[in-house]
């Protein structure tokens, strides 16, 4: 303490001194200063500090990830301990139950609300999520599983439309495709001869 009032002593006596010998004590204010650590020992400590925060950082998400994983692990725990229960006071009325000594069978309709109310929430939950969007995409741009041929035939409407229907061809009377003999039938060309016009033609060619 003694060191610095002397310091603070000399100062005070030498800057008058100074200012009257003009002698500048002030820095101007376009003056800059060369820096006492170069550039690439500040780019070191930058770096320094850089890791640490990261290190600073990873350090806070692990503990954070322990205490998410300590969480999970006690609602684990009270979710099987709450079900060790269940079942035992179950146990224990159904061997009183047994015994005679009670004549309730509320353990049975707890289990079957329980039950119901599970498979009601697992329904709503199907309902409410529906095909996804990969589903939904295929479905517009394919259409859906299952037969696709005749899938419009037989139907309300295909039986009501009679637009294509054609009373010649429907009863044999139009020049459509006859069957042996039938009217409207042309009968068939037989290019190659039969059997004794063959045997003819080749006795004539002896």
């Amino acid at each position: 303490l003694s060191s610095y009032r002397q310091a603070q002593a000399a100062v005070l006596e030498a800057l008058p001194r100074l200012r009257k010998l003009q002698v500048p004590t002030r820095r101007p204010d376009d003056y800059f200063a060369e820096m006492a650590k170069s550039d690439q020992q500040m780019q070191k400590i930058r770096q320094k500090l850089k890791s640490k925060q990261e290190a600073m950082e990873r350090s806070e998400k692990a503990k954070q990830l322990r205490a998410m994983r300590k969480y999970g692990k006690k609602v684990q725990v009270e979710i099987l301990q709450r079900r060790q229960k269940e079942k035992k006071n179950m146990l224990n009325a159904v061997k009183k139950y047994q015994k005679g000594l009670s004549d309730k069978l509320d353990f049975l309709d707890e289990d079957q609300t329980s039950s119901q109310g599970n498979k009601k929430g697992n329904a709503s939950q199907r309902t409410k999520k529906g095909p996804n969007a990969k589903r939904r995409y295929k479905n517009q741009k394919f259409g859906f599983g299952g037969k696709k041929k005749g899938s419009k035939w037989n139907t309300k409407e295909s039986f009501n439309d009679v637009s294509s229907f054609q009373s010649k061809v429907a009863h044999n009377k139009g020049p459509g495709k006859g069957g042996r003999g039938g009217k409207g039938g042309k009968k068939a060309l037989n290019k190659r001869p039969g059997k004794r016009a063959r045997q003819k033609m080749k006795n004539r060619a002896r």
